[in-house]
């Protein structure tokens, strides 16, 4: 026969109706009693997406969103309708070249010879297990074929992705059901699934155990067991009935490599490497679907069309082409798609490890920029994530602010933009294109942190220029990358929970830390107490005293919230200052105003206070509100103004929230840099302003899942009413005065959540600030909590 297809899921399938559909001798080989195994597996009752929703569908097998027993029975129905050839039960246990083409050996003994074969079997056959104490105990299962068959469990769904969501909301129905993330997102997660987990945490009907990772599973009796999680705050116990993991799977590399066909790299999710026709090295051998890197159904139909297509002689243009090509026309010299992803492929290394199929889909989450000379991309301090990667001409990083003329110059091939990616900071520099201006590929944070996910070449590339860059902003400015080979060479990734040590006063000085994430906390021992000294934030560095004096470490530092730190060893740290002078001299100043500030915190006693402002969850802060009690005269104009600013709801509690001596921190958002109330907003409704603002819009549908999200009980359900009339108007006109006390809400009216937004868009800055008479009121960023402690305000 010409074609012989292995596998029956979307891929396969559509190949094969392709085939029967123009007469084409082909044999549809399917291991399992039945077609698309992978989809017959999924629970019962599956609502099965058709993404992405921009694509159009070109398949003779027809495919639309609907339940997963309506696709296969339609599957079913088109196969006969077509007379598709299809040999059930004939599992493909090798694929040898011959002269005529390939024989294919199945495991009943059977031998099958064709002239060209297509690959397309998928990765369920290799599951990921939860890889940890337990991950083979009964109470720990990767599949689940009927939700309906569990009543009144308690349930662990660990995973992040669609299967794992969907387990989660189709168990929750009957059973007690957490879901295990190891982020705080569901980014990797198809739109709909990720908006249904949101609502069913938002409405209590699911756990979000966030930030965690399964370090243990313990059975205590049949049925009955613990998992253990590490998580930001450490250690957790959860009793369970039942453990269901969805971590998705790895290609079948040994099958595949015993095929002749190669993989890009040795990493464990490495897919093969195919051309733009899907043909790999092995000619006339080609490889469609999940094993080429494109899981979803819509892509995986559309290239068993193209495939056969190919095979033909024809050159289908693919179904991405125009949307692809609507991104690419801002490229100078636009030709075609084609050109354009060989011309992105060719100058951009960092999208290198990226099959031809992996790096179309990566392109349809982006956009292209032609970005004219000297505009602006973004500056420091701006509160936004995208990653950039540079196509043509080139950007101006400037760093430091206060040293306008020094800037770095990235050209052709190089990307920016991974320091917030990374950190969740705000930007760490000003950018501008060019001279010659730039063509820029802008990725948004989710597509780019599910790449990063899945490639692990492009995640390595990544980890090591942040670290080089994180070196040279942090601590060695002007040196090249030459000059800083044996510090990078030495540095590694470190990881702490809340409360977790770096170091303890008295342990010896081995290492220096760059925060990369977090932030941390300086205390030393002082008449038998420990007292907070410093806070020292994301982006700046800690140990350095102990390698500088060679004396045993002068404080213990703690993570005062989840961190990863860049961790430098000694002995490449102390050969980098002694071949450079300068750099010594400049961590020498650092160090010397430390002492100075340290020591000022000791007299003062003004440890206390940073370790009241850390107890109140300031070091997770970007902003937040102080009042100083020995200035407050009680007037409540700081509330009043907030309430007259914001439709007659005030965002702030004046008298609530805790008090230090004098220093008060009344109930108001601290707008922290990884928003609690963010995480999981069902219609999306909070957002982050560029000047770090957090507020909420009116997508809002009044769930109140922030309002339970906020650990610090700063949001509130309210109805607004209108604005309060200005002075002059109220002074013309009559009606109610100013500043008098809104009257009650509509009783009907729907109540949406409520919070301090900065008064962002006032030009005047907070209107509870501008309404103190005494002064009393502030909202300090955490660069500024020291001073606060020194009772200083330089």
């Amino acid at each position: 026969m010409k074609i012989a297809i292995v596998g029956s899921g979307p891929a396969g399938l559509s190949a094969a109706a392709r085939a029967a559909e123009l007469g084409i001798p082909h044999l549809l080989l399917e291991a399992e009693a039945h077609l698309s195994h992978t989809i017959h597996r999924y629970q019962k009752g599956k609502q099965v997406m058709a993404e992405p929703a921009q694509l159009p569908l070109r398949s003779t097998a027809p495919f639309a969103a609907g339940k997963r027993e309506a696709i296969l029975q339609a599957w079913n129905d088109s196969a006969r309708k077509l007379g598709i050839q299809v040999r059930y039960g004939a599992a493909v246990s090798a694929i040898r070249a011959s002269s005529d083409g390939f024989a294919l050996d199945t495991t009943s003994g059977e031998t099958v010879e064709a002239e060209r074969v297509v690959l397309a079997i998928g990765l369920q056959g290799n599951l990921r297990k939860l890889g940890c104490e337990g991950e083979d105990l009964d109470l720990a299962q990767y599949q689940l074929d009927d939700p309906e068959a569990y009543r009144d469990e308690a349930i662990v769904v660990v995973g992040a992705g669609d299967a794992a969501i969907e387990n989660a909301l189709a168990l929750a129905a009957h059973n007690r059901v957490s879901i295990v993330n190891r982020r705080d997102e569901f980014d990797r997660a198809k739109k709909g699934n990720s908006e249904a987990i949101l609502k069913a945490i938002a409405e209590g009907r699911i756990q979000h155990l966030s930030n965690a990772t399964v370090a243990w599973l313990r059975q205590d009796a049949p049925g009955q067991g613990r998992l253990c999680l590490d998580t930001a705050e450490g250690k957790a116990e959860i009793a369970c009935n039942r453990v269901i993991a969805r971590l998705g799977a790895t290609p079948p590399r040994a099958f595949v490599e015993s095929c002749g066909v190669n993989f890009p790299s040795r990493d464990a999710n490495a897919v093969p490497a195919v051309s733009a026709r899907y043909e790999s090295n092995v000619p006339g051998l080609y490889i469609i679907g999940a094993l080429a890197g494109y899981p979803l159904i819509k892509q995986a139909m559309n290239q068993g069309y193209e495939v056969v297509e190919y095979i033909e002689g024809r050159s289908p243009e693919p179904a991405d082409a125009l949307l692809l090509a609507a991104k690419f026309r801002v490229m100078p010299g636009y030709q075609s798609v084609e050109a354009g992803i060989a011309r992105i492929r060719e100058r951009i290394p960092v999208l290198a490890p990226l099959t031809s199929l992996q790096l179309r889909e990566f392109l349809l989450d982006s956009e292209v920029h032609q970005v004219q000379p000297g505009a602006l991309i973004f500056r420091h301090n701006d509160y936004s994530d995208s990653f950039y990667s540079v196509l043509d001409g080139g950007v101006q990083i400037q760093v430091d602010e206060a040293e306008s003329g020094r800037q770095i110059a990235l050209g052709s091939g190089q990307f920016f933009g991974e320091m917030s990616l990374i950190s969740g900071r705000r930007r760490s520099a000003t950018v501008h294109a060019g001279p010659a201006g730039a063509v820029l590929i802008e990725t948004p944070r989710g597509s780019m942190n599910k790449l990063i996910a899945s490639v692990a070449a492009v995640r390595r590339v990544l980890d090591e220029t942040f670290l080089l860059r994180a070196i040279q902003a942090k601590l060695a400015p002007g040196l090249d990358a030459a000059a800083l080979r044996e510090l990078v060479a030495s540095a590694s990734l470190a990881r702490y929970a809340a409360g977790e040590l770096l170091f303890r006063e008295g342990d010896p000085g081995d290492c220096l830390h760059l925060i990369r994430k977090g932030s941390v906390t300086v205390a030393r021992e002082l008449a038998g107490r420990e007292v907070v000294l410093a806070y020292v934030p994301a982006g700046q560095y800690v140990g350095e005293m102990a390698l500088l004096t060679e004396q045993p470490r002068a404080a213990t530092v703690k993570a005062a919230v989840a961190t990863e730190t860049i961790r430098l060893e000694a002995s490449a740290f102390k050969a980098l200052l002694s071949r450079h002078p300068q750099l010594r001299q400049r961590i020498n100043d650092t160090f010397g105003q430390r002492l100075v500030a340290n020591s000022a915190v000791d007299s003062q006693g003004g440890g206390g206070v940073v370790q009241f402002l850390m107890n109140q969850g300031l070091g997770e802060a970007t902003d937040v509100l102080l009042i100083d009690e020995g200035l407050c005269v009680r007037c409540d104009h700081c509330e009043k103004a907030c309430a007259d600013t914001h439709g007659g709801v005030s965002r702030l509690d004046r008298e609530t929230g805790p008090t230090y001596e004098q220093l008060h921190v009344p109930t108001s958002c601290r707008h922290c840099e990884h928003p609690h109330c963010m995480k999981d907003c069902p219609p999306d409704a909070i957002h982050r302003a560029p000047g770090g603002e957090v507020y909420i819009t009116d997508a809002c549908i009044g769930c109140g899942n922030c309002e339970r999200n906020c650990p610090y009980g700063v949001i509130q359900m309210g109805v607004t009413s209108p604005a309060q009339p200005s002075l002059w108007r109220w002074l013309l006109l009559g009606g109610k005065e100013p500043g008098a006390a809104p009257g009650s809400a509509d009783k009907g009216a729907a109540k949406k959540a409520v919070k301090c937004d900065m008064c962002k868009d006032l030009s005047g800055g907070p209107a509870c600030v501008r309404a103190c008479p005494t002064g009393a009121a502030v909202r300090v960023s955490p660069d500024q909590f020291l001073q606060i402690s020194r009772g200083t305000d330089e």
